[in-house]
């Protein structure tokens, strides 16, 4: 990271005017956490002089500073003293949206006594380190990269008990996660929880311009399409040609209020009639078309269309409920998912919303796409944050 790092720690390297580390203590604040213990090495100072006690990002932060070469298994057992019974482990160089609630059911429900994250690594978004089972047990993990049939990259958020630090060389100076997890893996008492949400981080110059694509937040909100912005034709029909879409009313009023306060606007939409053959995906492209040139005219504007064509059988991750399109978008667009709420008129819009981690808000007869926008809009020009 050099030469950022020459007068700077690598986790304080800014993102929008703010330190990539305050993203991590806010996560864990909004999280529920009211106590972070801060392993410090190189540069000590630069963390201690930002955060002081903690009291101003609404958290308590005690430090532990040993030498600038101390690896992390060394760096624990010298805390080890001010760890509780069970704690989680964050890396200063990796963020990723998480539910602690969530989180903690599944450690629970794993019956494990540890536990970390994997990103399930679809996208190819960085080299693959470990195998899990279907079953969630972490079955290797390789920090050379090189062991055959890998799958995933664990990116840290683990929770750990404090009888862990027993595993720990007592002379040695290794990754935590080096020391524990090839061991704890092989004995099959390491669990994982994958996400395939991309995590964002502060470890490598080429992903710092993405770092701060999703560190903007810029405000985004996702949209069903049929139902939602248009009348939904009947069950086995399809909006095959740009005249057999009609917006419903206020729609169009919506888009324009979202185009002026700032948001961008994202469609995903099922199109099933491409896969079952009754329309073609150009027909599609048509009907999208007319349907961007209308909001524009309105003062609307629709800055990105996902839809699935694969036919109700297909048995694709993309069709929802399941959540392939909202990934699809928060890799495509830098989301926050999180921060970013889905607007569907469906049960199975509510699922895929509640699989990808995004707030969700139904539109139906007494509740109008143009009712929800108000509230959003409201919400941000008076500094409430979507969660």
């Amino acid at each position: 990271m050099r030469p950022l790092t020459d007068r700077l720690p690598k986790p304080m390297i800014e993102f929008n005017g703010r330190p990539f580390m305050s993203y991590l203590v806010e996560q864990l604040g909004e999280q529920g956490f009211d106590r972070v213990l801060m392993l410090l090495g190189y540069l000590p100072d630069a963390i201690r002089d930002y955060f002081g006690d903690g009291s101003s990002h609404g958290v308590s932060i005690d430090y532990s500073v040993s030498q600038p070469d101390d690896l992390t298994s060394k760096r624990m057992q010298l805390a080890a003293d001010r760890l509780q019974d069970s704690f989680m482990l964050l890396y200063c160089d990796n963020y990723v949206p998480f539910d602690m609630e969530e989180h903690w059911e599944a450690y629970q429900s794993i019956g494990l006594p540890a536990m970390t994250t994997v990103y399930a690594n679809e996208d190819g978004y960085s080299r693959d380190n470990v195998s899990v089972s279907p079953d969630g047990r972490l079955l290797t993990f390789d920090r050379s990269r090189s062991a055959p049939d890998l799958h995933g990259v664990e990116i840290g958020y683990a929770i750990l008990t404090r009888d862990m630090m027993n595993r720990l060389p007592a002379d040695g100076n290794e990754l935590v996660e080096q020391a524990l997890y090839p061991g704890l893996a092989s004995e099959g008492q390491l669990g994982a929880r994958v996400t395939r949400h991309r995590y964002y981080s502060v470890g490598s110059l080429h992903r710092l311009p993405l770092t701060e694509q999703f560190f903007a937040r810029t405000p985004t909100l996702i949209l069903d399409r049929d139902g939602v912005l248009n009348e939904r034709p009947p069950q086995a029909d399809y909006v095959r040609s740009p005249e057999d879409f009609r917006w419903l009313p206020g729609a169009k009023e919506a888009l324009a209020e979202l185009s002026r306060a700032g948001y961008r606007v994202i469609v995903v939409s099922n199109q099933a009639g491409i896969g079952r053959g009754v329309m073609s995906e150009e027909d599609l492209e048509r009907v999208h078309a007319r349907m961007r040139e209308e909001a524009a005219a309105a003062g609307g504007r629709i800055d990105a269309i996902f839809y699935c064509p694969h036919d109700w059988e297909d048995g694709c991750d993309c069709r929802k409920p399941r959540p392939g399109m909202l990934f699809q978008a928060q890799r495509e667009l830098q989301l926050d998912l999180s921060r970013t709420p889905f607007i569907g008129d469906d049960e199975r819009d509510g699922e895929a919303a509640r699989a990808a981690g995004s707030p969700y808000l139904s539109v139906d007869d007494s509740t109008t796409l143009h009712d929800h926008v108000r509230s959003l809009v409201r919400g941000v020009s008076e500094g409430v944050t979507i969660q």
